[in-house]
């Protein structure tokens, strides 16, 4: 597997893309989508292990217009210093950030039918963002908090766009997320009824908001095996 830092070109300017590929020829790629601390050691490790599982894999560095940054100490966190780092991040930015890091994967060959997405915590919810704006194989969204309901980030709700959905889109909720009521995850749920693609919600009820990451407290081992492995089986079932 090889893995590096790449530099491309937005309009505003460049941005750094995590890449890694696997050390056999990639078939599928997936484009990872931050949590709120950026392009920390848990995404690059997230972009490593799809590598791992064969796919030719990127994470776009979506904070580049305040500068860039991370923030890897979870136990630390300051929240002023997570929504400094949101200057200029916009809806139509985070589409214009991805569709940069689709072009680095469509330049190295792939379709966008053998293109997934796949996105945690405030990615999640960009997952769905694109899945309604972009028609991709296959999106997966971890714990996105403000899709049925405006969440602590200032971005709009999303379900009204569930009827315009263009790619097939999973998403993976914890039952103790103090940020995402199960009440709007099944208000989410009932609404994807109507989606013109297929969709699925699934919920982990001992899991909690960043149950996939391992190296935070709130890391849920079994919940983080079983999404995974679920990720894996809708890319499978639905990029080319």
């Amino acid at each position: 597997m090889g893995a590096r830092t790449v530099t491309v070109s937005t309009p505003d300017g460049t941005m750094n893309v995590y890449e890694a590929t696997p050390d056999g020829a990639a078939t599928r790629a997936v484009v990872v989508i931050q949590e709120a601390f950026g392009i920390n050691r848990h995404i690059e490790s997230v972009v490593r292990r799809f590598a791992d599982a064969g796919y030719h894999a990127v994470a776009p560095a979506l904070f580049h217009r305040a500068g860039g940054g991370f923030i890897d100490d979870y136990d630390n966190i300051d929240f002023n210093e997570v929504i400094a780092l949101f200057e200029g991040v916009t809806d139509d930015t985070i589409l214009v950030d991805v569709d940069a890091a689709l072009e680095l994967v469509r330049a190295a060959g792939f379709t966008d039918d053998r293109i997934g997405t796949v996105g945690f915590c405030f990615g999640g919810r960009a997952t769905f963002l694109v899945a309604a704006r972009r028609a991709l194989g296959a999106a997966v969204g971890f714990y996105g908090g403000g899709i049925a309901s405006k969440g602590a980030l200032p971005f709009a709700a999303l379900i009204d766009e569930v009827p315009s959905l263009r790619t097939p889109w999973l998403g993976l909720f914890g039952d103790q997320d103090a940020g995402i009521p199960v009440e709007d995850v099944e208000r989410l749920r009932d609404a994807l009824r109507a989606a013109p693609v297929p969709t699925e919600v699934v919920r982990y009820p001992d899991a909690g908001h960043g149950f996939h990451c391992d190296v935070r407290a709130d890391y849920h081992e079994a919940s983080a095996r079983d999404a995974w492995n679920r990720t894996l089986t809708w890319l499978e079932a639905h990029l080319a």
